[in-house]
């Protein structure tokens, strides 16, 4: 029987500790905050995310000018791929009158650049554009002195930038109770 082969690598090859060339206590510690900070920013989008935060939401603006009031339901933060709601309500002191009359809307016509459009409800009998507005006519109701119109539509998937605009309406060929909004669009 032969005795098994002995070691014969030289003593001081081998490390005398498992623990040599590992990090310092410094880099241990940095590395351990940086962990924590990490999954802090993750826990705080999700928890962000969960109470809506990151979803769309809306915000009304509203004008009063020579017996016209524009009241727009708006998008004021978004994401691409979702629906929002684009409502506008337009009041007329003492109505519209008796024969059917028109409503006419004016609005930015870049603004609408980014969304996937389903249409306007009511349609409008008539639209233009000239370089920077939309001119949108509506048969006014007969009855009553409030006309609502709502754009249905989700934010493009494509889009990446929100927009700003204003809205008003058209009478005697002056825009009256002008609304400003801005929608931003998150990632």
């Amino acid at each position: 029987m032969t005795a098994p082969a002995k070691n014969t690598a030289p003593r001081s090859a081998l490390p005398e500790t498992t623990l040599e060339g590992l990090e310092s206590r410094s880099q241990d510690v940095a590395g351990l905050w940086g962990r924590r900070a990490f999954v802090t920013v993750i826990c705080l989008v999700v928890v962000a995310a969960l109470a809506g935060f990151l979803g769309v939401r809306s915000a009304t603006v509203d004008a009063r000018e020579d017996g016209w009031s524009v009241s727009l339901e708006y998008p004021s933060v978004a994401r691409a791929g979702l629906d929002v709601t684009f409502r506008a309500t337009v009041r007329h002191e003492g109505g519209f009158g008796d024969s059917p009359g028109t409503v006419t809307l004016a609005l930015t016509g870049d603004y609408l650049n980014i969304y996937e459009e389903q249409g306007f409800h009511p349609d409008p009998s008539a639209s233009r554009r000239d370089e920077h507005t939309l001119y949108l006519t509506f048969d006014a109701p007969t009855q009553g002195d409030t006309f609502v119109v709502s754009y249905d539509a989700y934010v493009q998937p494509s889009s990446q930038q929100g927009r700003a605009g204003t809205l008003a309406v058209l009478t005697d060929g002056r825009e009256v109770a002008v609304v400003p909004f801005r929608t931003r669009l998150l990632p």
